[in-house]
């Protein structure tokens, strides 16, 4: 099995139980092994406010984008740290897409930033997520 099946084989199994990203409307557009690709169209549901796209709903976006990323070895990766900044307003009506790429991988604990920008490429946010790999893995092998 290459890399990239691997990946996309592990993104297949995460997103079947990921109830919160396929609530929110989070679609793959693509995977690799330390890489990930999410989108999502802002909907009013998906608004605050003040009529922007909350804030919450960018971050369990690039969180998403970093889960796949992170887990694409099919070792099971959670969530150590994540910090992000708010660039831009994402508004209703735009496409915002997440891109996650790892930076480092040393044993049980990795690094990787992601970027979330929309249909324009105008930056919105960018996230620095710490991972740590679990026991377990998302599909048989």
């Amino acid at each position: 099995m290459t890399p990239k099946d691997r990946a996309e084989r592990s993104a297949e199994a995460m997103m079947a139980n990921d109830r919160a990203s396929q609530w929110i409307g989070m679609v793959i557009i693509a995977v690799d092994e330390g890489k990930a690709e999410l989108q999502l169209e802002v909907a009013a549901h998906h608004c605050n406010g003040h009529g922007l796209c909350h804030g919450g709903i960018t971050f369990a976006l690039a969180d998403s984008a970093f889960a796949f990323a992170c887990n694409s070895r099919n070792q099971s990766t959670v969530a150590q740290n994540n910090m992000i900044t708010f660039i831009s307003p994402a508004y209703e009506g735009d496409t915002l897409t997440a891109r996650a790429l790892e930076v480092s991988l040393s044993g049980r604990s990795g690094i990787y930033d992601v970027k979330v920008t929309n249909q324009n490429g105008q930056p919105i946010a960018e996230m620095r997520g710490l991972s740590r790999a679990i026991a377990g893995q998302l599909f048989e092998e």
